[in-house]
């Protein structure tokens, strides 16, 4: 049984009925095709445990454990999706375990740090309107960058202030949106329909559709958008490298700190596990042990 064909037939299914993004898809396959081709083997039923191992060994020397971690996660999901259609009669990862991969601490901006960065566009930016309202939208609703691409005019319902996002697995979710997003957004409009009637009169074909555009009427790149965050942190003299991420982790940490329930945030974030929001519940408590220090007449008091 050909490898190549295979690994085809896996990215079909991930694509498909999965319904993973094209990003994810292409991670995949690349991972899979590095261990074929680390290891010389044309044939799957000729995979076995020792290979696995061979492969994790050769990895180490070039890659983080969490790259490590990636790539067997990869060969994991591919030989559990052959059992399922019993092209192999053996999970060769059976019993093997990744390496321990440090616990992920989520970067995050201070309230102050946001509202200097959302008020670092001005007149100098020629998009201002544009980048003014994606990062309002960024932190108002803490959907990840590449949702905030993918979003459409009919995305957004102004009069009960709420955005549908399409995240990770196509799955839909509801957001809530706040006043300030949603003012900056209907700021930034009329200037998106002068670029797609600019478009129109010189015979080019603009995005009508996306809610955020470039200058030649394209969907903006999750590239760009990064791009864009990142200097206007450098312009509000923020000491860190500001990034999409940084907002979304700053949503969720700034409304745990206020009191919302765990869940909740879960919901919002668009997380499949619960464990994967708990990321932020440290980050909490430090700030509710700080406010007790501050504020409790018996804190400290021995």
């Amino acid at each position: 049984m050909a490898f190549e064909q295979e690994i085809a037939k896996f990215c079909l299914w991930l694509d498909v009925e999965k319904g993973y993004s094209e990003h994810t898809v292409s991670g995949y396959a690349r991972d899979l095709r590095e261990f074929a081709a680390t290891l010389k083997i044309s044939e799957i039923n000729d995979v076995r445990a020792e290979h696995i191992r061979s492969f994790i060994v050769s990895l180490h020397s070039s890659n983080t454990p969490a790259s490590v971690a990636r790539k067997l996660s990869a060969l994991r999901t591919f030989f559990r999706f052959l059992l399922r259609l019993k092209l192999v009669q053996t999970d060769p990862l059976a019993g093997i375990s990744g390496p321990k991969v440090t616990k992920y601490i989520p970067t995050f901006l201070t309230v102050d740090e946001v509202f200097a960065l959302l008020e670092a566009p001005d007149e100098r930016d020629t998009y201002k309107q544009r980048d003014k309202a994606l990062m309002e939208l960024l932190y108002s609703t803490g959907i990840r960058v590449a949702e905030l691409c993918t979003c459409g005019l009919n995305s957004l319902d102004f009069d009960n202030e709420m955005l549908t996002v399409r995240g990770k697995g196509n799955k839909e979710r509801l957001v809530p949106i706040g006043r300030p997003a949603r003012e900056a957004v209907q700021a930034w409009l009329p200037q998106r329909q002068q670029i797609i009637l600019a478009c129109l009169g010189r015979g080019k074909k603009p995005d009508q559709d996306s809610l955020f555009l470039n200058n030649r009427g394209g969907r903006l790149t999750t590239r760009s958008v990064e791009r864009f965050v990142k200097s206007y942190g450098e312009r509000a003299l923020i000491p860190q490298v500001v990034t999409p991420h940084a907002l979304r982790h700053s949503f969720a940490t700034h409304l745990l700190e206020m009191g919302a329930d765990l869940r909740v945030v879960q919901e919002l974030l668009g997380h499949a596990s619960l464990s994967t929001t708990q990321r932020y519940t440290h980050l909490t408590l430090g700030h509710l042990a700080e406010v007790y220090d501050n504020s409790h007449p018996m804190a400290g008091k021995e």
